[in-house]
């Protein structure tokens, strides 16, 4: 009883201490805190416009050898707000991750509207918790490992991360519900469209989340996978469609594979590797997966 008092004080000042030295101007805990080992809660950072972090409520259990790994995300529709994809984030963030979303800090789950994100704000992402991480007065400072960056989105957000898929800092990809367009033409206006040569850039692992054939992003994406010969890809289908399942409770089917793949490339866990790996994919015993490999993602 002792001890789970001393953890939940822990986490309040924790939480206190980042409100205090990052001037956080809104937080809010979404579910409970997640799924995860470490509650996270959601933060709208005073200096750090338009974007949203997601982190662990209990800071004092991270350090320089045991840092939080990080994924940067663009919204769908290229939205400045990650309203529909928090609940996803968020439980990201519970297994122990510094999420960092494109976008103002949803209050609530009324649709965003407003200017369009760009693909500059995902790069931002990446500058600060680099900063985070070397400024002494952060409650993040040697909390994160800026050698273990994910970059990932869903629709127009994945083809924001394929547009800075060259920075050398981002270690894998986590493209969802989204390719780059066969038929650059039939694009939303003020999306990025690199050229599929773009995919040459890609220097880490990479995985598709897809929703099945009746994806609008399927057969880009699909396109994606089969032309990235160079590095380990792989491709997973869910038959629900573009939407995803971002919305339902803690992001729903959609977070069982995204939180293996992060484990696997940013945690170097094997057994979240059995997810993907071997000739009998741990993903196929979950209901209505489908999954394709790359030869170098055996």
């Amino acid at each position: 009883m002792k001890k789970l008092i001393l953890s939940t004080i822990m986490g309040v000042a924790s939480a206190l201490s980042m409100q205090a030295q990052c001037e956080i101007n809104y937080s809010r805990i979404v579910e409970d805190g997640g799924t995860g080992n470490y509650k996270a809660i959601m933060e709208e950072v005073k200096g750090f416009d338009a974007h949203t972090v997601f982190v662990p409520q209990d800071l004092s259990k991270f350090n320089a050898k045991n840092p939080l790994p990080v994924l940067v995300w663009g919204n769908g529709a290229c939205t400045n707000s990650p309203w529909e994809h928090y609940r996803f984030l968020n439980d990201i963030a519970s297994q122990g991750y510094l999420v960092i979303a494109t976008g103002f800090i949803p209050k609530d789950d009324t649709p965003y509207e407003g200017e369009m994100s760009t693909p500059d704000q995902q790069m931002q992402s990446i500058d600060w918790a680099i900063s985070q991480n070397n400024d002494k007065k952060s409650p993040l400072y040697h909390k994160i490992n800026t050698k273990a960056i994910c970059a990932s989105g869903m629709s127009c957000g994945g083809l924001q991360t394929l547009f800075n898929c060259g920075d050398p800092r981002i270690s894998c990809y986590m493209i969802c519900n989204s390719g780059l367009f066969i038929d650059p033409s039939i694009a939303m206006p003020n999306m990025p469209m690199p050229g599929k040569e773009q995919l040459k850039k890609v220097h880490g692992p990479i995985i598709y989340i897809l929703g099945g054939e009746t994806d609008i992003a399927y057969k880009n994406g699909m396109d994606d996978f089969h032309r990235i010969l160079h590095q380990p890809a792989v491709a997973v289908n869910y038959p629900v469609g573009h939407g995803g399942t971002y919305r339902e409770a803690h992001g729903g089917e959609f977070r069982f594979p995204a939180i293996a793949w992060l484990n696997w490339q940013l945690k170097g866990d094997k057994q979240a590797a059995k997810m993907f790996t071997g000739d009998k994919p741990e993903i196929l015993k979950r209901e209505k997966w489908t999954i394709e490999k790359n030869q170098l993602l055996k």
